[in-house]
């Protein structure tokens, strides 16, 4: 590739990232309108394909994943709320615990507690502006929810069409690599979706079933949390079960929260070398170095969101790489 070439890329890149810093909302609203289509058109086609037009069955798709959602809302909270009241209980022999220890020891922890209280005390300025800023991101979550929401009914609906009449909007020459390119994307992030969902879900059900077998709190609430984790390889993996290690020790005592750490290493153990290598496919097999330096990237660059958009754009640059190796030349 000749130098002005190289130049010419990297000016395109760099407006890009400085439009998409502008409109950061829409963008993040548009990715994950493209992520919740990927989950919602497979059902969508099965339903077109016995007989339903595109208006019936999107509207069929998207009613039973509201039906869904708050079901599951409607499942989680009363246990949490109920789970939640039982811990406190704990926590108070767990603080004496501590207490104990932190004695045995010489460490005054009263001194502690009133350092940490000062501290905060100190810093209220600070937690002021924070909250007015957690309000406005608060406002950008909800707006950039909603938003999602109707461009992926709107993809579902036929979002062929509109790809097809972008597709027309390039030059003629250019329309069979860009429509090329656009499949490939799409089904590279369809299959990653669709496999950390089914690979989510068989984690958090399997870790939730142990934690409701040794009768630790919030056990459902846990469960769900390690679907989720799931979004965000390796991390949330470890999140989430350091989370349910947390709880069981705080409810249940030091044995349990060992078994429940066994238990969600032997999980993800099952998981990484069985499951998701099925599920995946040699396509999205990315090494766990690099998916670990991508999230830091895109946590660096966008925060929460990044870390969580951070491997499936991996995957979809090494499944362009892959599928055309002679683009990238010196």
């Amino acid at each position: 590739m000749r130098p002005w070439r190289v130049v010419g890329w990297v000016a395109v890149i760099a407006v890009a990232l400085f439009c998409l810093y502008h409109v950061w909302t829409v963008a993040i609203s548009l990715v994950i309108g493209v992520f919740i289509t990927a989950l919602l058109l497979p059902p969508a086609h099965w339903l077109r394909s016995r007989g339903l037009n595109r208006a019936a069955a999107t509207a069929i798709v998207f009613t039973a994943g509201l039906l869904l959602a708050a079901a599951l809302i409607a499942l989680l909270v009363p246990p949490t709320v109920n789970s939640l009241a039982e811990l406190r209980s704990s926590v108070g022999k767990v603080l004496d615990d501590l207490h104990n220890l932190t004695a045995r020891f010489g460490l005054d922890d009263q001194q502690l507690v009133a350092q940490a209280r000062d501290y905060l005390a100190g810093q209220g300025r600070q937690i002021t502006s924070g909250a007015l800023a957690g309000v406005r991101t608060v406002g950008e979550i909800v707006v950039g929810a909603v938003l999602a929401v109707i461009l992926s009914i709107y993809f579902v609906h036929g979002g062929d069409r509109l790809f097809r009449w972008l597709v027309d909007l390039a030059p003629v020459a250019a329309r069979a690599r860009i429509s090329e390119a656009g499949h490939l994307i799409y089904s590279v992030i369809g299959r990653y979706i669709r496999g950390i969902a089914i690979v989510g879900a068989v984690d958090g059900f399997f870790i939730g079933i142990a934690l409701w077998i040794l009768g630790v709190p919030i056990a459902l609430p846990l469960a769900v949390l390690t679907f989720v984790g799931a979004f965000l390889p390796v991390v949330g993996a470890f999140m989430a079960g350091l989370l349910a290690a947390v709880v069981a020790l705080v409810a249940k005592g030091w044995l349990v929260a060992l078994i429940v750490v066994a238990v969600t290493v032997a999980v993800q153990q099952i998981e990484g070398h069985v499951l998701a290598p099925q599920i995946y496919g040699k396509a999205l097999d990315l090494p766990g170095a690099v998916i670990l330096v991508a999230i830091t990237v895109g946590s660096v660059v966008a925060g929460i969101t990044g870390a969580f958009l951070a491997a499936p754009v991996a995957s979809v640059i090494v499944a362009l790489l892959r599928r055309t190796p002679g683009t990238v030349r010196a």
